[in-house]
């Protein structure tokens, strides 16, 4: 947290990045109050997830599987308002833009956020490849009209401006970019790439 992110994930899905809760918690207790505390699931019932950001103090989750505007409208109900949801779509997916096209009407239904992100059916996230930013660019600012847009997927210090100024987003993510191995952040990159969005962010 030296490096001044604004939030932390935590998956809770299998992966080489995978933490249990009790892992979780043990870090969430030594993070500063004001940083995002998100946790990773994948197609979990709305009421594990609900069970699991209680017991643990999570501020947000992200949902990375095939959950439905339902399932979205179900953990909003449980939580109260009290959590950020987070709804990832797969941009490499073929699926995507049908997948984009349901969050539309039921404003209820609706995640606060969309991470737009390189994954596929077989490789949720965490691949370390970008998706085709010119081709998703448009559809991204005509949903950050509606909601929240984070953009993810090989993301790196060195293109990450770029990403910035291609989507002009809410937030972006990174995994992959910034470590030396999977599920092993390196330091001096995560500096390099939090350097580099603030950099953006001061122009």
């Amino acid at each position: 947290m030296e490096a001044g992110a604004d939030a932390v994930g935590f998956v809770f899905a299998e992966s080489p990045r995978e933490i249990t809760p009790s892992g979780a918690e043990e870090i969430i207790a030594k993070l500063p109050a004001g940083v995002e505390k998100i946790g990773v699931f994948v197609d979990e019932p709305a009421e594990r997830i609900l069970e699991i950001s209680r017991e643990i103090g999570l501020t947000g989750v992200q949902l990375h599987g095939e959950e439905s505007p339902s399932d979205v409208g179900a953990l909003r109900k449980g939580a109260s308002g009290s959590l950020r949801i987070v709804k990832a779509i797969r941009l490499n997916d073929t699926a995507a833009g049908s997948q984009l096209a349901i969050y539309g009407a039921n404003r209820r239904l609706w995640p606060d956020a969309i991470l737009l992100d390189s994954g596929t059916t077989s490789v949720r996230g965490g691949s370390g490849e970008k998706f085709k930013w010119e081709q998703w660019a448009g559809v991204a600012q005509q949903l950050s009209d509606r909601l929240s847009v984070i953009v993810a997927g090989g993301l790196t210090p060195e293109n990450v401006a770029g990403a910035l100024s291609t989507f002009s987003p809410w937030g972006v993510d990174v995994v992959s970019g910034v470590e030396r191995s999977p599920g092993k952040k390196d330091p001096e990159k995560v500096r390099a790439f939090i350097s580099a969005v603030r950099a953006v962010d001061k122009r």
